[in-house]
């Protein structure tokens, strides 16, 4: 048995059978064009027999796209109604028993997903993408790619090399796990309601290689932080107070990581960071 995407009659159906209206307040913009769900599908690769985990599942749009190419989904939902229905969406559209499991739960306090999927795909929140996005790949290490619709800004951050103007705290650290790229667009109007915002498609890979450790990863992202807290400063300016106190001391450490202290975080990659970040511990040893 096929399943059976859901339309934009469909979507308004389910919300108001829910009483639900969709709230700025938890980021909620509907999917409602079948070809949409598709393509975030595609470009994610998702393949049969695979485990795929989605953050805010809605009313099963994006969830029915993924569960049609044979793979299983986890689906983490904060809604307690739509969490509540989405299982009941799911067998009525010819979803197989043991498919879709629902996890009742806020995607930024979940420390534990069963079944250790590999792949990420959400439409997310626009308001918590960037810490869930940081939270998952920090507390899952099993998750080796994955796929997100996001505010075109925050797109475009996350993907940002240094040296680009909106490259920030947010690219360096999400460059930690691994790169990042800008996969598509998509309209406003495919959602409900429709949003003031453009939205984008960002695909990750994570590396086959581990950074460090989350000691290494703490120290490396406090370093980062207070870059971008004071970005227009000199990094022997911006990183005193976590360096030594003084520029002069914070100048010494720059140095030793083989980094000009005049340069500026903008410039910086995760790799110089990390540098800087390991200096700073041998000078403090």
């Amino acid at each position: 048995m096929p399943v059976n995407l859901l339309g934009a009659a469909d979507i308004r159906a389910l919300a108001a059978e829910l009483d639900v209206t969709p709230t700025k307040k938890l980021g909620q913009n509907f999917v409602v064009d079948a070809n949409t769900v598709r393509k975030i599908v595609t470009v994610a690769g998702v393949r049969a027999g695979e485990t795929v985990v989605e953050v805010g599942p809605g009313l099963g749009s994006l969830t029915l796209a993924v569960l049609e190419t044979g793979a299983r989904v986890l689906a983490v939902e904060i809604d307690h109604r739509l969490a509540a229905r989405l299982p009941e969406t799911a067998a009525a559209r010819g979803v197989p028993d043991g498919a879709l499991t629902v996890l009742d739960a806020d995607a930024l306090r979940i420390t534990e997903l069963p079944g250790e999927p590999t792949v990420l795909v959400a439409n997310l929140p626009y308001n918590v993408s960037v810490p869930v996005l940081l939270h998952f790949l920090e507390t899952f290490p099993f998750l080796r790619r994955g796929v997100v619709m996001v505010q075109a800004e925050v797109g475009e951050r996350l993907a940002a090399p240094p040296g680009s103007k909106v490259y920030g705290a947010p690219s360096a650290k999400a460059a930690w796990y691994g790169p990042w790229r800008l996969a598509g667009t998509v309209s406003r109007q495919v959602f409900w309601p429709v949003p003031n915002v453009d939205s984008v498609l960002v695909s990750f890979t994570r590396d086959a290689a581990a950074r460090g450790d989350d000691d290494e990863r703490r120290r490396t992202f406090s370093i980062v932080d207070a870059a971008f807290q004071q970005r227009r400063k000199m990094l022997r300016q911006a990183l005193s107070g976590v360096l030594g106190g003084s520029s002069a001391e914070a100048s010494a450490v720059l140095e030793a990581a083989d980094v000009a202290p005049t340069a500026r975080g903008e410039e910086l990659s995760i790799a110089d960071f990390q540098r800087i970040a390991a200096a700073a511990a041998r000078a403090a040893s």
